[in-house]
């Protein structure tokens, strides 16, 4: 078959360009029902140690964002940790009130009424409900180098979830290591926990353990335990990515019936980091699982890039600097062609799995060692230019001298 010409006009319709293997044989089913985000960045991507804490200016800003993009609950700080960390929880929520914003607090406490209790003090000055999220390990690892009794713990969690409740403040217990801990354990404290009026358990990957495998089936089991309990018994998952998993196994715990889901923007958080809530976002809202409104996505990470002095990677998915830029002949001359149909649509997805415009972005064409005239032609259009053939081989030409791409300045200096 010859090929068509340039310019010929094409019907189709979207569905037929794109064959997806995606949806073959096994695939992720989607949720049971609508699942809500935890946005971990203010606490737990603040405990990573190449991590500069924002301002409390930043800190409400991106609090502002979190809500923009449908983010359910924020966890604004860690009460226990001193009159610092009290102050700023103290601001976020005060914000969330004044501000009528939707999003909701929750904050991280030990199983200790000593952490409990500055959280309900704060509550009270604000007057509006923040969530606790009580936490103790529970892996046998973790007992055994903390020399822990499972009867201490059980009893630590009785004491601090029953005065929780007691003030009206709701809980979320939280089991850390809970991807490397026995069932045996795990029932027994989240037993307790829901029984003491816990309204979540949160299922950690404290250290980053899990596959996908392993998700699945540890919501299918904690699911089994808010069965018998016969309470309305929210179930969270909260992931790290020690193996580059975190945002595969949130997605598997999201299909198995977990309720709501963490992660930090740009994935930070201690060692390797946190499932990156903004490429969850971005996964889920390709899945059709939510149809939350994504524009302000490139806002959120770019504000905690700056505030915490994160750089992100030129490759880091949609928002890195080279995510949809190109200096390859070959995949420029493709997406030329289709902005040449006056496809938008076609453009940025002929040689992208993620669209451009999803996210309030563009596909960029430099030129480079690696281009051909699409590239330069398209270059000088864009930029106002008249591509003569002159010109063209000039500027091509230097490209191929360099082993970088040029500068815009290097550009309009050739073509003068």
């Amino acid at each position: 078959m010859s090929p068509l010409p340039e310019h010929a006009v094409v019907p189709y319709v979207h569905r037929d360009l794109i064959y997806d293997w995606n949806d073959m044989g096994e695939t992720l089913p989607p949720p049971l029902r609508p699942v809500q985000f935890d946005d971990e960045t203010l606490r737990d991507g603040l405990q990573a140690p190449s991590v500069k804490a924002p301002s409390i200016e930043a800190k409400i800003r991106l609090l502002h964002l979190m809500n923009d993009l449908g983010i359910h609950t924020a966890n604004i700080g860690l009460p226990g940790a001193g009159p610092n960390h009290v102050e700023h929880i103290t601001r976020l929520a005060t914000e969330i009130r004044d501000q009528k914003l939707k999003i909701a607090a929750n904050a991280a406490c030990r199983t200790l009424i000593a952490d409990v209790e500055p959280l309900v003090k704060i509550v009270d000055a604000v007057g509006v409900p923040i969530e606790a999220c009580t936490f103790i390990g529970s892996s046998p690892i973790r007992r055994y180098v903390e020399e822990w009794s499972l009867d201490a713990m059980l009893k630590n969690i009785e004491t601090s979830i029953t005065f929780a409740v007691k003030h009206n403040v709701p809980v979320m217990m939280v089991t850390e290591d809970t991807t490397r801990a026995d069932p045996e354990t795990l029932t027994k404290l989240y037993t307790t926990a829901i029984e003491c009026g816990a309204k979540r358990i949160c299922l950690s990957d404290t250290v980053g353990h899990c596959t996908p495998s392993g998700a699945k089936n540890l919501v299918r089991f904690a699911r089994s335990i808010v069965a018998r309990t016969g309470g309305n018994v929210g179930i969270d998952f909260h992931g790290h990515n020690d193996r580059g998993l975190g945002v595969m196994n949130a997605l598997a715990a999201a299909s198995s019936g977990a309720t709501r889901i963490h992660g930090t923007a740009l994935g930070i958080g201690e060692r390797c980091g946190n499932c990156s809530m903004d490429q969850l976002l971005v996964n889920m809202r390709l899945l059709e699982w939510i149809d939350n409104d994504l524009s302000s996505l490139g806002a959120y990470v770019s504000l905690v890039g700056h505030a915490c002095e994160v750089p992100i990677p030129v490759n880091y998915p949609v928002f890195g600097a080279d995510a949809f830029r190109t200096q390859a002949g070959v995949h420029a001359a493709a997406v030329v062609k289709a902005f040449k149909r006056g496809e938008d649509w076609l453009a940025n997805r002929v040689y992208s799995g993620v669209p451009a415009d999803m996210f309030g972005l563009k596909q960029k064409i430099e030129i480079g060692p690696m281009s051909g005239d699409h590239n330069v032609r398209y270059w000088l259009e864009q930029h106002g230019i008249a591509a003569t053939d002159e010109k063209l081989k000039a500027i091509l030409n230097a490209a191929k001298e360099h082993n970088r791409i040029l500068s815009e300045n290097e550009i309009k200096e050739i073509a003068q």
